[in-house]
């Protein structure tokens, strides 16, 4: 996808798709120049109608990431799309008219030496998959895609991605664990759709597609909320770090409280996470209530404060640095993580 590698061993690419009015140029790209910044290394951009394309094409010329043409029900804006500068074609051909209209789709993507992700989905399913009592959604669902990674291939094209969702959790990892063992020399983008708001979606998210990762499912992924885009990008960031798989920006280490807290911990935390939002940085902060959880459970933290009555320790790799007053642990624990 324009400069960046999928599948065959690369990291786990992080994705994300703009929310802009699909017409506002300069509203999508300085949602792209956000989301790169939160790093974000691939965003999808709906182009809904055929009078989008020059938007599209604008965006795709200015965007510092590649820019991947997410199309529905009209084959032609996929031609153009491949045309005017798309990294990737997103369709299903479950609604753009079914495999024989993907035909002029395929021989687009081939001119302009770009992949098309295949995303299929349990509300746009073919009709006669949908109809079969015999097979469970996620059977549904692999087939579908294998179907159409079968048909692409016949036609000699093999540059194709593979995405089957739903809203369900166990039936996305059941639907993504048959795709590793149907096709797996194709690369699957992994997400929960429709997950929801942000609490319920990342949790939801963290859920499917941690189960997944961990099981070396999945080349790229999104954690699709009804949210900011960059909380998408910032927790499949904390998702892939938890597992071990790649790293961006701090982890805080924090404890839930207890009676033995003095201080109020709850907004400490708060605000170290709201001051390190922005810090790329992959290092561990810990904030810790007290002595007991404080640089013995958090001596392997980069940097961390251990609190007492109305103060702090300031302590780095277990070792205490100084003590400072309640009103001061955030902006000195900042200063030492700019020293780091």
């Amino acid at each position: 996808m324009g400069d960046v590698p999928l599948g065959g061993g690369a990291p786990v690419v992080v994705q994300s798709m703009l929310n802009a009015p699909a017409k506002d140029v300069d509203a999508n790209l300085q949602q792209i120049y956000a989301l790169a910044a939160a790093g974000c290394e691939v965003v999808r951009m709906a182009i809904p109608h055929r009078d989008c394309l020059d938007a599209f094409e604008q965006v795709c010329q200015k965007s510092p990431l590649p820019v991947v043409a997410d199309v529905h029900f009209d084959k032609v804006i996929a031609i153009e799309a491949a045309r005017r500068g798309a990294a990737k074609l997103r369709i299903n051909p479950g609604n753009i008219g079914g495999l024989e209209a993907t035909d002029e789709v395929i021989d687009a993507a081939r001119a302009a030496g770009i992949p098309i992700r295949i995303g299929v989905n349990a509300g746009s399913l073919d009709k006669a998959l949908k109809e079969r009592d015999d097979l469970t959604l996620p059977q549904k669902l692999s087939q579908s895609a294998a179907d159409y990674v079968e048909y692409f291939a016949q036609r000699g094209f093999d540059d194709v991605v593979v995405s089957a969702k739903a809203h369900d959790v166990p039936a996305t990892i059941a639907t993504c664990r048959l795709l590793a063992e149907m096709i797996p020399e194709v690369p699957l983008h992994i997400g929960i759709t429709e997950a929801g708001t942000a609490f319920q979606g990342i949790i939801k998210s963290a859920a499917g597609l941690g189960v997944l990762l961990e099981q070396g499912i999945g080349d790229t992924l999104r954690i699709s909320l009804t949210d900011d885009p960059v909380t998408e990008i910032r927790a499949c960031w904390t998702l892939l770090s938890a597992l071990g798989l790649r790293e961006r920006g701090p982890e805080i280490i924090s404890c839930p409280t207890c009676g033995r807290c003095q201080v109020d911990l709850i907004s400490l935390a708060k605000q170290v996470e709201e001051r390190l939002a922005d810090v790329p940085k992959p290092i561990s902060v810990a904030v810790m209530g007290c002595v007991v959880n404080g640089p013995g459970e958090a001596a392997g933290a980069d940097i961390g404060v251990a609190c007492g009555d109305g103060v702090g320790v300031l302590f780095a790799h277990g070792q205490v640095l100084r003590k400072v007053a309640e009103d001061q642990i955030v902006d000195a624990l900042m200063e030492e993580i700019n020293r780091l």
